[in-house]
């Protein structure tokens, strides 16, 4: 992503104007090397068959647009209630018409109702539509239910719900839907029985039609949300503005397809055991996934079976591991994944006793700060004597400054006479990047930060901190009181830290902790609060050291 390329030079910069000095004390700042450019990772495909390759494929009956398909007064609507969701489905079609998730909310606003996952436009745009004809849906036959209504009470329950629908073509259709008290899956079966004396073909196919889900979080925009699969063994993310440019396909093994972002997802996994294609298409506000299992014939008076699992639900890691179907590997931290996902578990597991989030961050850094505490110390104690054998390196420099190579010779005798390491300040922090990333990447995305409160004003860590004052501020709309205390903090940890810089490039550390406010301010607050006990601790420990020089 631009903005974790961004967010990771800005850091690195820090990290290498600190070190500057101590890795290149002589060398002109035309000459200084240049570090390698960052470049982006690209999927491996060497080895995979053909058909594994994402590739862009010319739209067929699966791309066709979506029709404009007229109301049938005479289909019902059937409601599905759980512990969990309420869903509404509609006869026509037998597509989803709502599915709300009952433990979450749309909004910070408790009058806003539990979280909806779809959009409602006509019975042609809703997800999960079966067809046999590759998904073109030019027809959408009533598939006529049991029930009106099906409620589970209790956890350990289970219904189902059967809906018939009969083909001009000379099938029917029999769909069998399985819904379970204590989980977000929903088992679909189809049943097509070819009912004429002669053999046909089709080409049966699943539909999932989604926008980006109406929620409000502070970070989502910096973060993926789109159309996904998981197909051999490899996510794959496509961005709703690259499907303008046309369809994109994936062949081969297909654990599941949908639409994913931050914080909830929706999709399909086939089941039945057939070759299946994947076909994601549509434009930059609305995305049309089809899964299709290719041509098939069904002999006369014969009928074949197609199954598939549902997952609708939020994009929360121990929920998805135990709804299995590789539906885990949607929640994916990228390079830092092996950190992240203990960072969330240990995040998960201080919550599980203190009960508020923002308290289960601030151990969790405190801990990280613990386990650094050693080699971050050996880095301070470090930079504090470069500190104080600066007077004797700008002697060198000045007595040397016509003669590069001597100069160098000097203050590498310089160090060694001293036993001081020149990049010994350095190495520590950037051994605690992957760390500090892998955090990062947790609670910009965790779910389990969306609506949680911490304390005071702070009652969404995955919003950006703002004090309402009773009064609209322009683009702030309030004051970010955290953000700011966070700002402070980093100057004056950095009046705290020694650094053996030159006077500009002083001058230019001066303005981070302006950027890094200007940058934080509409992050996640609860990003925000990691970095400002982080600043505080590593103040003191600064502190600590400072005074034990003194004595």
């Amino acid at each position: 992503m631009d903005l974790n390329r961004a967010f990771l030079a800005v850091v690195l910069s820090l990290f290498i104007l600190i070190g500057f000095q101590y890795l290149f004390p002589t060398a002109p700042p035309q000459q200084a090397p240049a570090g390698p450019q960052g470049q982006q990772a690209t999927p491996a495909t060497a080895g995979q068959p053909v058909q594994a390759q994402v590739q862009q494929a010319p739209a067929g009956p699966a791309a066709a647009a979506q029709q404009t398909v007229p109301v049938d007064p005479k289909a019902r609507d059937i409601t599905v209630n759980t512990p969990l969701y309420a869903v509404v489905i509609n006869e026509q079609g037998g597509g989803f018409r709502s599915f709300v998730l009952k433990d979450y909310l749309n909004t910070m606003d408790k009058d806003s109702g539990p979280m909806e996952l779809l959009f409602d436009h006509g019975p042609g745009s809703l997800p999960v539509l079966f067809s046999l004809d590759n998904g073109a849906g030019a027809n959408l036959p009533v598939f006529k239910a049991d029930k009106t209504a099906v409620t589970i009470d209790k956890e350990n329950e289970t219904a189902q719900l059967t809906m018939t629908a009969t083909l001009a073509e000379g099938f029917t259709v029999v769909r069998t839907l399985t819904f379970k008290g204590d989980s977000y899956l929903v088992k679909v079966e189809y049943k097509v029985q070819n009912t004429t004396d002669k053999a046909l073909q089709v080409s049966p196919a699943l539909t999932l039609t989604n926008e980006p889900f109406a929620h409000a979080a502070g970070n989502s925009e910096f973060l993926f949300h789109g159309p996904a699969a998981y197909a051999n063994g490899k996510l794959v993310e496509t961005k709703l503005k690259s499907l303008t440019e046309g369809p994109v396909v994936l062949q081969g093994k297909i654990s599941w397809a949908g639409f994913i972002d931050n914080y909830f997802m929706t999709a399909v996994v086939p089941t039945s055991g057939n070759a299946v294609t994947v076909t994601q298409q549509g434009s930059e506000k609305q995305a049309r996934t089809v899964i299709s299992e290719g041509i098939l014939g069904i002999g006369a008076h014969e009928a074949k079976t197609f199954a598939y699992s549902l997952y609708f639900g939020p994009a929360k890691l121990n929920i998805l591991e135990a709804a299995g179907n590789d539906l885990a590997k949607s929640v994916d931290y990228g390079w830092f994944d092996v950190l992240g996902k203990p960072m969330l578990w240990l995040l998960n597991f201080f919550h599980a006793f203190t009960g508020n989030y923002g308290v289960a961050i601030i151990l969790l850094t405190v801990l990280i700060k613990l386990l650094f505490w050693p080699i971050t110390q050996k880095g301070m104690k470090s930079m504090k004597n470069m500190q104080k054998l600066q007077p004797k390196i700008a002697k060198i420099r000045e007595r040397y400054k016509g003669d590069p190579a001597q100069m160098n010779q000097e203050i590498m005798t310089l160090y060694k006479t001293y036993k001081v390491n020149p990049i010994g300040g350095c190495l520590p922090m950037l051994i605690q990047i992957p760390f500090f990333f892998a955090l990062y990447r947790v609670l910009m995305a965790a779910i389990e930060l969306r609506h949680a409160p911490f304390m005071l004003w702070i009652n969404d860590l995955s919003a950006p901190d703002r004090l309402w004052i009773g009064f609209d501020i322009p683009y702030l709309h309030g004051i970010p009181i955290l953000t700011l205390l966070m700002g402070a903090s980093m100057y004056f940890q950095q009046k705290m830290t020694p650094t053996a810089a030159d006077p500009t490039q002083a001058r230019i550390m001066q303005f981070l902790p302006i950027v890094f406010t200007v940058m934080f301010i509409n992050f996640a607050s609860g990003l925000v609060l990691y970095w400002f006990v982080n600043n505080l601790l590593s103040m003191l420990q600064q502190y600590l050291i400072n005074r034990q020089n003194k004595a």
